[in-house]
């Protein structure tokens, strides 16, 4: 298979797709190594096609839930799985995590988390790669943007935050 052929059935899969597809699970259906798939989706990308890279593959933007808010947060890393589980319990999808860096700004890491089985396995793959958080970087203060079935979902998740001692009020 040609390469432009690959990266047209790579965005074919990823737009069929349930859920994560990862590079590794990319690189067995097309018989090439996980580093080629990287640089397709690369190319992809730069193409102009919207990819995210997950902590459990590749996913193309879904439709937008009917409403879009920002939480702010504070903790420590062990409270993280009792945070994003708290946020995914009232249908909220967990979009992304952003921290304010003093010398880069503005960092963010896609996180697309839906469940609680997303939440476990995130938190599964924090563990296994022994990961730092970017939390880390600005003593446990971030952001997360999520997606919410309705205001009410938010204010439930901003309720039971502040319930938890994790809702940062700055």
């Amino acid at each position: 298979m040609e390469a432009v052929e690959r990266r047209r059935a790579i965005a074919q899969r990823l737009a069929q797709a349930d859920g994560p597809v990862s590079a590794a699970a990319l690189a067995k259906a097309f018989s090439v190594s996980r580093q080629i798939i990287v640089g397709d989706v690369a190319l992809l990308r730069a193409g102009g096609m919207e990819i995210f890279a997950t902590p459990r593959g590749y996913i193309l933007p879904g439709e937008p839930a009917a409403l879009t808010r920002t939480v702010a947060c504070v903790h420590s890393g062990g409270e993280m799985a009792r945070e994003l589980e708290i946020m995914v319990d009232q249908g909220c999808q967990v979009v992304d995590v952003v921290v304010e860096h003093p010398i880069y700004g503005q960092l963010a890491g896609q996180l697309h988390l839906s469940s609680r089985y997303d939440v476990q396995e995130f938190i599964r793959s924090v563990s296994k790669n022994q990961a730092n958080l970017l939390s880390d970087l600005t003593g446990g203060i971030h952001l997360h943007t999520l997606r919410c079935p309705s205001e009410e979902a938010f204010q439930r998740v901003r309720a039971a935050l502040d319930e938890a001692g994790l809702l940062w009020k700055g």
